[in-house]
């Protein structure tokens, strides 16, 4: 397999991860690796084929996550203004093929990819090897998919579950969703959970006057990055209205990642993916994380006994997407992967 090179990507609405991978000794090798700003191109062929140019490299089997819904191989990136046809674009780059897949789906595949120090455990609980999976991704968007087993197989899968309806479970949830539904009408999950989630959250308790804004603050928005504003003065414990906005996101993701755990009844654990976990890992290590994962009722002795691992490797999707080339190459089972 020395004359293999796969060259895969995982394209997200802020930013693009591009690699050349080769595989040695059953496992993959990267050759040459580069993150690029997504929404800074007009379209993936320009962001590809810089990525080839600047690189020197081809590849004989490629295959690029998209954050968004992937049918028969197009798809209408979510948080981009591109629509991605696999066929064209492949024509375009000088291929014989482009695998396109969705970015969640190939999280859940590069999950086997890592190895234990790229997890940190929220709950330990009682995983079954074989048990259903699933992954839930908060970044730019929120990204969401499972994974099945058949015959000792794993089998991710995609979702668009970021989109379903968002369901508040307390009166201030309430609150933030009839804020919302007057912005929005239409509030799906990815309006709370994502980094543009967290602005929401935010203006939400500024202007219906839960908590003073600063004008130091109010500066600091108007000139910097807000979410990661916010993210950064909620963790330090700096300004009420901080902290607050992310105990209503942190309640949030623990509640959602409980309820992909009840629909996919997730014995094999939940996996927390994205951008934005490995940032406030210790927000989410502490108990009102778990505490709103468990907090379903008659179901909470179930959920007590399900995994959760928080993912701290940026690279997954990544991964996921070359180790999906080698599955469409033939060659799955030369892969050896440590899994979680």
């Amino acid at each position: 397999m020395d004359d293999l090179i796969i060259l895969a990507g995982d394209v997200g609405g802020t930013k693009a991860n591009m690699a050349f991978y080769g595989l040695r000794d059953t496992k993959l090798n990267l050759i040459v690796q580069k993150q690029f700003p997504s929404n800074g191109y007009k379209d993936l062929h320009d962001l590809i084929a810089e990525f080839i140019e600047e690189s020197g490299q081809q590849a004989n089997h490629v295959c690029i996550a998209v954050a968004g819904p992937v049918v028969n191989g197009t798809c209408h990136a979510t948080n981009l203004p591109w629509t991605i046809d696999s066929a064209v674009l492949a024509k375009r780059l000088g291929f014989n093929k482009i695998e396109l897949m969705n970015d969640l789906e190939a999280n859940a595949h590069g999950i086997y990819e890592l190895t234990d120090v790229d997890f940190v455990t929220i709950n330990q609980g009682d995983r079954k090897k074989h048990g259903n999976v699933g992954v839930i991704s908060a970044g730019t968007g929120l990204g969401e998919a499972g994974i099945i087993w058949e015959d000792r197989k794993m089998r991710p899968f995609a979702s668009e579950g970021g989109h379903s309806d968002f369901a508040p479970n307390n009166p201030l949830q309430f609150e933030l969703l009839q804020y919302l539904y007057d912005k929005f009408t239409h509030v799906s999950y990815e309006r709370v959970l994502s980094g543009q989630g967290l602005q929401n959250i935010y203006e939400f308790l500024r202007d219906r006057n839960k908590y003073p804004e600063p004008a130091w603050l109010a500066d600091a928005l108007r000139t910097g990055d807000i979410p990661m504003t916010i993210s950064e003065h909620g963790l330090k414990g700096e300004t009420a209205i901080c902290v607050e906005a992310l105990n209503i996101f942190t309640d949030i993701y623990g509640a959602e990642a409980g309820n992909l755990a009840l629909k996919l009844m997730a014995t094999g654990g939940i996996y927390i993916g994205g951008g934005i976990a490995p940032k406030m890992i210790k927000k989410l290590s502490e108990p009102r994380f778990l505490e709103a994962f468990l907090d379903k009722g008659r179901l909470r002795n179930v959920l007590e006994t399900i995994q959760i691992k928080v993912i701290m490797n940026d690279k997954t999707a990544l991964l996921g997407a070359a180790r999906c080339a080698l599955m469409h190459a033939g060659i799955f089972h030369h892969v050896v992967a440590a899994g979680p």
